[in-house]
């Protein structure tokens, strides 16, 4: 594995021979919207060595005002040009780590908050291998949701805009080094998804952060909008991303998830890595689910998971084992299917491995499956069953994660408190609003 010396030799000898006269530091807030700090080529030594100062009191998440100068260092692994830009501005992008000016890792950085877990799996002996199915609309406008076909599950719509512009994204991803394995249209009109290759959760994050911005520019410059809002449009499905999980053994060089001799090929550490992620599923929901349209897509009736339990064939569960395995073993893994597209996906990444973690640790017995439909079960039946609701709303989530020790634990109290702070405004701000459903409702009859 090269250095970190050996690899900003490589990116400055790219930059040198491919003539690349802007590099764009790239990082998350609190929220995981990515922030952007450009240089010319003329400064990237001095930046690669020493990293480039920034006020992190503006960053939503980050320093206070008294404690504002924070350093953003490229990781210089993640060096790629960038296809999108016009030809005669050739530029390229790295992700950065942020630290205090003393040089201490920054307790905010949420790319920090997934390393961290990322290395407690591997002082346990796995690596947290995700691979993403990112869902996703374009939209004529940012403004309306005015669709641009009628499509639906895996159609091919004759003259279909958004086929054109989903190839072109994903010719730009793998020049980006993000592989694309599948891309289909999804169940809603206009719904479209992409199936990301898997790979260690780190480089994933990165990938996703790349796909959405790499999404909208593509559709932006067309004309068009893509949004990864979880519920754009009442009364169809709204967009998930769920995530394929699973651990790989570093010692045995295996999927550590597989067990041929389990009736579903699931080994001790499987199980125990998804009755760790039950048990907590209440309290890490909302760093998988943040927003208050987070909470519109799951509800019963539209493939969003409503209910805490785990199966194989039914589709109404909050994890499943699919049975599909291309490669054999090597293929067993748990679906998680909470998460939505807009989420931080370090943070989001980070909880959902530390609850897996914390089931093999403190060795939690998995449940029995639900292969039942949970939707058409009565609140009765899924109580003598053991299967609690996901938490309704937002600040139901919020609650929960209030009271989450696992939670603050992972993120760090730095995290942990500013995002309690900033979910609870959102709270705020949005049940304070009237909206048109209860215009329409009452102000006829009231």
């Amino acid at each position: 594995m090269s250095t970190r010396e050996e690899l900003c030799k490589e990116v400055l000898a790219k930059v040198r021979d491919k003539k690349i006269e802007f590099i764009e530091l790239w990082f998350v807030d609190l929220l995981g919207f990515l922030k952007c700090i450009s240089i010319t080529s003329g400064e990237l030594e001095e930046v690669l060595r020493k990293g480039k100062g920034f006020d992190g009191s503006s960053i939503t998440g980050y320093a206070e005002i008294e404690e504002s100068d924070i350093i953003a260092l490229p990781d210089p692994s993640t060096f790629c040009e960038l296809p999108y830009v016009p030809p005669d501005q050739p530029s390229a992008r790295m992700f950065c780590d942020i630290y205090y000016p003393d040089g201490r890792p920054y307790d905010g950085d949420p790319r920090l908050a997934l390393k961290k877990q990322l290395e407690r799996a591997k002082k346990m002996g796995f690596i947290y291998n995700v691979g993403p199915e990112i869902e996703f609309f374009y939209f004529r406008s940012p403004y309306t949701p005015e669709l641009l076909d009628k499509g639906g599950y895996f159609d091919v719509v004759a003259v279909e805009t958004a086929n054109a512009l989903r190839r072109e994204t994903v010719e730009v991803l793998e020049q980006m080094g993000v592989v694309v394995e599948a891309i289909h249209h999804e169940v809603s009109s206009s719904q479209h998804e992409f199936d990301l290759k898997y790979s260690d959760a780190l480089t994933i994050a990165d990938a996703i952060i790349t796909t959405r911005l790499v999404t909208k520019e593509i559709a932006q410059k067309h004309g068009y909008y893509a949004t990864f809002m979880p519920k754009p449009i009442y009364g169809v499905n709204g967009s998930g991303m769920h995530v394929h999980q699973s651990l790989f053994s570093i010692e045995e060089k295996r999927n550590a998830f597989y067990d041929p001799s389990d009736p579903y090929n699931l080994s001790t550490v499987a199980k125990r890595f998804i009755a760790g992620q039950l048990k907590h599923a209440r309290e890490i929901c909302s760093l998988v689910a943040q927003w208050v349209n987070s909470y519109k897509r799951l509800v019963p009736g539209y493939e969003a998971p409503v209910y805490v339990s785990w199966a194989q064939k039914n589709r109404t569960t909050m994890i499943r084992v699919p049975a599909y395995r291309p490669d054999g073993g090597s293929s067993v893994r748990a679906e998680y299917r909470v998460p939505d597209p807009a989420l931080n996906p370090y943070l989001g990444f980070a909880v959902m491995l530390a609850a897996g973690l914390e089931g093999i640790e403190k060795g939690y017995e998995l449940p029995p499956p639900v292969e039942a439909n949970v939707y058409e079960m009565s609140r009765e039946e899924r109580e003598e069953r053991g299967i609690p609701d996901l938490p309704v709303d937002l600040f139901e989530a919020i609650s929960e994660t209030r009271k989450s020790e696992l939670v603050k634990r992972t993120l760090g109290e730095h995290i942990f408190s500013r995002f309690i702070t900033n979910k609870l405004n959102e709270w705020e701000l949005y049940r304070a609003q009237v909206t048109s459903f209860e215009l329409e409702k009452y102000l006829p009859i009231l």
